[in-house]
């Protein structure tokens, strides 16, 4: 990466296309007409460095030393997310401020050059270093300690602004705070892009949905079940998805080991599919892939149930990675999966007809020539340029 390029955020469309990682599958090919929007999906967000430690026994405890059996560093933060969309051959544009030091450089190369990722509107700012999030698993959980500032005020990205004009596209993934609107979302919606939306933890303690105002120009809403039971005042996350349904169409609720329920006001079907047991490495950005993964069926025009299921199981690749956007699986990694539960003698012939739809979608098998290689975080960061 060259440092007038990010520092302008331009480039262009030829440019853009040498450096796109193409995708093995691209999952709405019957959809696409010369008119589409030219991005799959929208985000916008903090893009943060993520340095990973796995493999510890325990918590770290305080006065003593810890050490780690595992380290792997990658984008993270809302870089999550774009590199879990992109992986499964979906166009995304991501505009995100980032900052000009070799942390910054680094992310910005492996989301651009990396992962095809477009980064027209996103922004490299001088002066300005690149937030951190230092991550340790253990017994299947994570403990984070972040650093960061706001980019400066002159940016559009400070106090976690976007650019005012969105780019065009299908789909955007919106991450509701409580008691605060971003702009672009209603811009976005009213120019037909279907958003999807998830939040985080109240802070304030006050778990009102009329805060979330956002909320009334999503299509989707993916809170997990803690989430969504403190929302609604649900004594169990089935109902509170179906008191969700009041005021977004689409409501999915996360349900951890538990796998996934949904309820869609507009056909009045639902659906639940358990989760795939899996011995998790590494947790961090699962949640991000699962919403990738559900943006994909949904675009796609799946139903109800093979989202779940799909977005599950990315989800469930996802965790025996390190990193949170480098762990995303591509459509070679599904492929290898859906053929080798095929092969497990005794296999439960219910749970494979729950995935039987992957069959068309899988790409055939490579061998040690996979067309797509995919990045994964490693200890040590390089900041050469991509060939």
């Amino acid at each position: 990466m060259t440092a007038s390029t990010p520092s302008t955020g331009k480039g262009s469309s030829a440019d853009r296309e040498r450096r796109s990682c193409p995708a093995q599958v691209d999952p709405l090919s019957a959809l696409r007409a010369p008119d589409d929007p030219p991005w799959d999906v929208y985000l916008t967000g903090t893009v943060f460095l993520d340095i990973i430690f796995t493999g510890l026994e325990s918590a770290p405890v305080r006065g003593t030393e810890s050490w780690a059996r595992g380290m792997g560093s990658s984008p993270g933060g809302v870089a999550n997310m774009a590199t879990a969309l992109a992986r499964l051959g979906l166009r995304t544009s991501l505009a995100a401020a980032f900052g000009d030091d070799h942390y910054g450089e680094y992310c910005w190369d492996a989301l651009e050059q990396g992962e095809g990722i477009d980064l027209s509107a996103s922004r490299s700012v001088p002066g300005w270093h690149s937030p951190v999030t230092v991550s340790m698993a253990y017994e299947g959980e994570r403990t984070m300690v972040s650093h960061g500032h706001e980019p400066p005020p002159e940016t559009e990205f400070s106090e976690g602004g976007a650019p005012d004009c969105p780019p065009r596209a299908r789909a955007a993934v919106a991450s509701l705070t409580p008691g605060k609107q971003a702009p672009w979302v209603a811009q976005a919606a009213s120019e037909g892009t279907r958003i999807f939306a998830d939040v985080g933890w109240d802070e304030t303690g006050a778990w009102d949905l009329a805060g979330l105002a956002d909320l009334a120009h999503c299509e989707a809403f993916l809170p997990n079940a803690e989430e969504a039971m403190r929302y609604t005042g649900a004594d169990c996350p089935r109902a509170a998805a179906h008191a969700l349904t009041e005021h977004v169409p689409l409501a999915v609720v996360t349900l951890g080991a538990d796998g996934a329920y949904a309820v869609d006001r507009r056909t009045g079907e639902s659906a639940s599919v358990p989760a795939i047991a899996v011995e998790a490495l590494d947790p961090t950005g699962a949640g991000d892939v699962f919403v990738a993964g559900f943006v994909t069926g949904t675009l796609a025009g799946w139903p109800l149930a093979d989202r779940l299921a799909f977005a599950g199981l990315t989800a469930a690749l996802s965790v025996q990675e390190f990193g949170g956007s480098l762990s995303a699986p591509g459509w070679s990694e599904i492929g290898a999966w859906w053929r080798k539960v095929q092969s497990v003698e005794g296999q439960d012939p219910t749970a494979l007809n729950r995935y039987a739809f992957l069959a068309g979608l899988v790409p055939e098998e490579q061998g040690e020539a996979s067309p797509w290689p995919l990045r994964r975080a490693v200890p040590t960061i390089g900041f050469g340029r991509s060939t």
